[in-house]
């Protein structure tokens, strides 16, 4: 009776073995391999390398842009960065560099938390610290799903929604430029902005600030530090979109005149509307994201660290 019993439960065993699935399933690295692979392929990519760091693979695949100066990054250090992100399904894209910047140390780009909107994937982390790891470097890097937000994914909302939900199991294309200095920075992207919008007659300064004087002032008056000036202003990111509530929302209307301490100004506009302003003057100006809300950007979380920003002032009465 045992024998039968036995003989009974081997085959069973048996017909269990033959029923179950081998080797159609891939584990999660081995889909992540398929899904990078299948989008390099799809969107003609060339010239990609897989990350073979510390001998093991991570799965990431990149692409060196350019190869970066200085000594190799370490986690401790602080690193201003611009990127842009997309998921592999076409469904989120960030893609406006002068919004996408970071600046904080490098260990701690990373945070668990994905509904947090400054949380950048652990892979993109890893990338800066293995692969790209100067300064002034920039790469393109493909970021397996296990590496970026896992079976989560990121965001708020429906996995439908665009722009606002990664789906989880979603790999991310990633381009990163790590700032060497952000004064050259700051120059090249208020170059280039003026180049895409056409603007000419504008003076820098020794600063770094660009200005043209649209309507000069009335001959004889100054602003000083103990001045109270009446204005119009609208100040805007080198994306064109303005970024207070005092600012104006179309090219053609400035906000109401506001009464300012003018020794309370940020920097930049404290400085050019000094130097080059008075009552009845028209101006606008360029300038560094070191002379307004530079590396920690604004309070509210409107404009970014490391911004460059466009002003337009229309000075209308100077007291003193």
């Amino acid at each position: 009776m045992k024998h039968k019993i036995f003989t009974f439960l081997l085959i069973a065993a048996a017909g269990l073995t033959a029923c179950r699935k081998t080797g159609t399933e891939p584990d999660i690295k081995q889909y992540d391999d398929q899904q990078i692979q299948g989008y390099i392929a799809a969107n003609g990519l060339t010239g990609f390398s897989k990350d073979t760091t510390g001998g093991d693979t991570t799965g990431m695949y990149y692409k060196i842009i350019n190869k970066g100066v200085g000594v190799p990054l370490e986690y401790s250090d602080l690193v201003s960065i611009v990127f842009t992100r997309k998921s592999f399904d076409g469904k989120y894209t960030l893609s406006d560099t002068i919004i996408n910047h970071i600046y904080n140390y490098l260990g701690h780009l990373y945070i668990s938390n994905n509904t947090t909107s400054a949380n950048l994937p652990k892979g993109l982390m890893l990338g800066i610290k293995n692969i790209l790891k100067y300064r002034d470097g920039s790469m393109r890097l493909l970021i397996p799903s296990r590496l970026a937000y896992g079976t989560v994914g990121y965001g708020s909302g429906s996995v439908t929604n665009v722009n606002t939900r990664i789906a989880g199991n979603q790999s991310l294309d990633y381009y990163v430029h790590v700032i060497n200095d952000q004064q050259v920075y700051d120059d090249l992207v208020i170059r280039n902005y003026m180049t895409a919008n056409a603007l000419s007659g504008y003076t820098k300064t020794a600063t770094g600030i660009y200005y043209k004087i649209l309507k000069d002032k009335t001959p004889g008056t100054y602003i000083d530090d103990f001045s109270t000036i009446v204005a119009t202003y609208s100040g805007a990111l080198l994306n064109n979109t303005y970024i207070d509530q005092a600012s104006i929302t179309t090219a053609a209307t400035l906000a109401p005149a506001t009464t300012f301490a003018f020794a309370t100004l940020a920097p930049g506009v404290h400085d050019t509307l000094q130097s080059f302003a008075g009552e009845g003057t028209s101006i606008s100006m360029l300038i560094p994201s070191r002379l307004m809300y530079g590396a920690g950007g604004s309070s509210n979380g409107t404009i970014p660290s490391n911004a460059p920003l466009r002003f337009e002032w229309q000075i209308s009465t100077v007291t003193h």
